[in-house]
């Protein structure tokens, strides 16, 4: 029996590998820095094994209660992703199961490649209405990919952001995009044509490729939190919110969408703006509109459940949506899916999943296109 991590978004530390009933691992924190949860890797020679594998550090993860009523996900082909028993006792998370065949994956939560993150935007560079720009490089040098999509010549639409992945672990913010973008430039599509004739889209896949490839949980290549640089974005060492923010001043920004994943909650929901300086009637307005009109047309929705509301003027202005929200006067959220399962619509096989990610992602023109006349 062999385990390896050492492929893109691997992450996984082998303290003991001798008897599948004691695997023991460690996972790997974040580059240059002291987060750590996501983990993925490749079990070999594991066929008709009764596996039970322990990580040892789950206590000292970054959000310990992200292992409550957690189970892992596994894959044969990494193309169809299912949960696993999983428990924590407060010390170590075990996951058991016997691999119905010799080479297993397992994960955090079902991970999008660098390789599905070129295919995606390659393939989307070839509607008519979209166009692939390359905003600028990570700290590792690797490329920040944003698709245009719409008339950008035409100054009278608005200009809508969508922007994924500032926590590199929260992969299915990608999947997300994928269901988003598929929907947006389908032509035959009649909610899709109509937004095309009224705004024009900023779509940015994956700010963080570097912490997503280096197998990172929340930070990039530099260690930073992402999240947490947009009052001031560093050229050196957060140079993917420095470029992004530069872009944002030149096009403008009525509706900006940031879409992550929450360890803990299991739930979709959308932490937003109250709390900013600028969050008057209109903003009010367009927030409860959009939340609305999202939980009528999507059972995977819900605005029960969430983060507590930041009290008026107290918003963090570091935080990407506070930030843009605040510099541009527009409404600007943050969208959180779990990395358990929605516990209003439960899935024993699946949970929260690739698939319901990407339809998530589908559903979010409806709600754009209730309040894009009012923005």
């Amino acid at each position: 029996m062999h385990i390896s991590s050492a492929f893109d978004a691997g992450n996984i530390e082998v303290i003991s590998a001798f008897d599948p009933q004691n695997i023991e691992l460690n996972i790997r924190k974040d580059t240059n820095a002291e987060y750590f949860q996501w983990f993925y890797f490749r079990i070999q020679d594991a066929q008709g094994l009764d596996l039970k594998i322990n990580i040892l550090n789950a206590s000292e993860a970054s959000y310990t209660e992200g292992w409550d009523n957690y189970q892992a996900v596994v894959s044969y082909d990494r193309q169809t992703w299912f949960r696993v028993p999983t428990s924590y006792d407060g010390k170590k998370l075990t996951i058991e199961f016997m691999p119905e065949y010799n080479s297993v994956f397992l994960a955090y939560f079902a991970p999008y490649s660098q390789e599905q993150h070129l295919n995606l935007i390659s393939s989307a560079q070839m509607s008519p209405h979209a166009f692939l720009v390359n905003i600028g490089q990570s700290v590792q040098g690797r490329d920040i990919d944003m698709l245009v999509i719409g008339n950008e010549d035409d100054d009278t639409k608005k200009r809508i952001w969508v922007i994924a992945r500032q926590h590199p672990g929260e992969s299915m913010a990608e999947w997300f995009i994928e269901g988003f973008l598929k929907r947006l430039l389908d032509e035959s599509d009649p909610l899709a044509r109509k937004l095309l004739e009224k705004a024009v889209f900023y779509v940015i896949p994956n700010i963080n490729p570097d912490g997503s490839y280096l197998g990172n949980l929340r930070c990039n290549a530099a260690g930073i939190n992402l999240n947490r640089e947009w009052a001031n974005p560093n050229l050196e060492t957060s140079p993917e919110v420095y470029h992004i923010l530069k872009t944002m001043e030149l096009t403008g920004v009525d509706l900006n969408l940031d879409i992550h994943g929450d360890e803990g909650l299991p739930y979709n929901f959308i932490s937003s703006i109250e709390g900013i300086p600028s969050y008057d009637a209109k903003l009010k307005f367009l927030d409860e509109k959009f939340l609305a009109s999202w939980e009528r047309i999507s059972p995977d929705f819900q605005t029960k459940h969430g983060y507590p509301k930041n009290e008026a003027g107290k918003a963090n202005l570091n935080v990407c949506s506070k930030a843009i929200g605040e510099k541009f006067k527009c409404l600007s959220m943050t969208l959180e899916m779990p990395f358990k399962d929605n516990a209003d619509l439960p899935d024993e096989i699946f949970g929260w999943s690739p698939e319901r990610s990407i339809n998530l992602g589908a559903s979010a023109l409806h709600p754009i296109a209730e309040i894009i006349d009012d923005l």
